[in-house]
């Protein structure tokens, strides 16, 4: 017996509409035949006779039987050489996985990432990386990568200046999703779909940065608080003393500019009577432990000068969308001139918090690093302290804003009445600092 190709289609009892099967049969030489499937079926490859099944949908009136033998051929040859059909289908679909599908798979695991990293990542995919989004993430290249890099490197996202930090982040967004396409996406050959970071050519820029220590200086911390009471007084609108009260609040907690942002009322607790009994709550920090705060005196002076706003929970409130302040860098880099800094940053409140405590307050560095809610690095704070309920740390944190504003006190009669000359007379009364 020969080999033969048979295709035509035959009715099959079925209920609905498809009242038709298509087949294709190959026969071998040795007697035996064999079925072939089309891509439409869900049996997509071959099977051997007596397993035949219908397909789900009916024939298409145009297909023809020249077309079909063709497809049958195909699909034989490859079995000759030890390839399914169906892998290759598979395979072909995986190539076509955009960027997209890929960050969206990602962020799907659940439990692995925090909201704000996911959130973070989601915004490099929709603004930097928009014109790649839909593409399929293993056309992506090297040279393509490097482009993308230096534009943003050098002209930032919008073309307004340089943003080497941000596109440093994005590129390692991009060189996550990729190399979570090489675990999880594969060839038909059980290879990965990717077998090259596009981002491995960053290499070298991408390399971990120099950790950064840029803080106040002991001797200027003084006058920086001074100067935030002043811009307090002088505050254009509620948005713009809800930022200068932001930083007050981070200089004296050492925390992160997004607890102290989100920080809710709901979440402070007040005690007139027992100034040790003064705490804030982070239910969900950046190292997910959960901890409760002390709050200096100077910080409880803070929150009591916040005026609440009806329907906004927030302690630092703002008419954005999120309904809290966002960005300090309006009130730090105006003042950061005025104490001889170029620039300063919300975490170098909380780097100036941890050096006052150190090297002025002589304080326990493991006690720092919990209430600034760092994983402890000793092996005894790891296993053996407290690491939630630190509220008996009150100490720590009254010596720090005791210092502060000390060195506030000697610095206002400095100040005083060189600010007095330049800007006249503050219209408001101080709020307590």
């Amino acid at each position: 017996m020969t080999e033969n190709i048979v295709v035509g289609y035959h009715a099959i009892g079925t209920t609905g509409d498809i009242a038709h099967h298509k087949f294709i049969i190959y026969y071998r030489a040795d007697g035996t035949a064999m079925q072939i499937h089309g891509e439409g079926s869900q049996n997509y490859g071959w099977s051997p006779i007596d397993e035949l099944s219908p397909m789900r949908r009916p024939p298409s009136r145009g297909s023809r039987t020249g077309q079909a033998r063709e497809v049958a051929r195909e699909h034989l040859r490859s079995m000759r050489m030890g390839i399914d059909p169906r892998d290759l289908k598979r395979q072909d679909e995986a190539m076509k996985i955009t960027l997209r599908q890929v960050a969206d798979a990602y962020f799907a695991r659940p439990g692995m990432l925090k909201e704000s990293t996911r959130a973070e990542m989601d915004r490099h995919i929709e603004k930097v990386f928009e014109a790649w989004k839909e593409r399929p993430i293993a056309s992506i290249t090297p040279a393509e990568c490097r482009k993308r890099f230096e534009e943003m490197a050098t002209h930032g996202l919008r073309g307004k200046g340089p943003a080497p930090t941000q596109a440093s982040l994005a590129l390692v967004t991009l060189r996550t999703l990729i190399n979570f396409t090489i675990g999880e996406y594969k060839q038909a050959d059980g290879k990965p779909l990717i077998e090259h970071n596009a981002v491995d050519i960053l290499k070298k820029e991408l390399k971990p940065s120099v950790p950064r220590t840029r803080q106040i200086d002991r001797r200027k911390v003084g006058e920086f608080w001074h100067l935030l009471a002043e811009a307090r007084h002088r505050a254009l609108d509620d948005d713009a003393l809800a930022g200068v009260d932001l930083v007050r609040f981070l200089l004296l907690t050492g925390a992160r500019r997004n607890e102290g942002a989100e920080l809710t009322w709901d979440r402070v607790n007040i005690d007139d009577d027992d100034p040790t009994n003064c705490w804030w709550h982070l239910p969900d920090p950046k190292n997910r432990n959960p901890v409760w705060l002390p709050l200096s005196s100077q910080a409880v002076a803070v929150l009591k000068s916040r005026k609440r706003v009806s329907g906004n929970p927030h302690v630092f409130p703002s008419r954005s969308r999120t309904g809290h302040i966002m960005d300090t860098r309006g009130p730090l880099e105006r003042l950061s001139k005025r104490i001889g800094m170029e620039r300063l940053s919300a975490h170098d409140m909380r780097r100036t918090f941890v050096t006052l405590g150190v090297k002025a307050c002589r304080l326990d560095v493991a006690k720092l690093e919990l209430l600034t809610n760092h994983v402890p690095q000793g092996v005894t704070a790891r296993h053996y302290l407290e690491t939630s309920d630190l509220r008996d740390y009150h100490p720590e944190v009254q010596a720090i804003g005791d210092l502060i504003e000390a060195e506030a006190a000697v610095a206002a009669g400095r100040i005083a009445p060189r600010t007095a000359a330049l800007f006249g007379p503050a219209t408001t009364a101080a709020a307590p600092c």
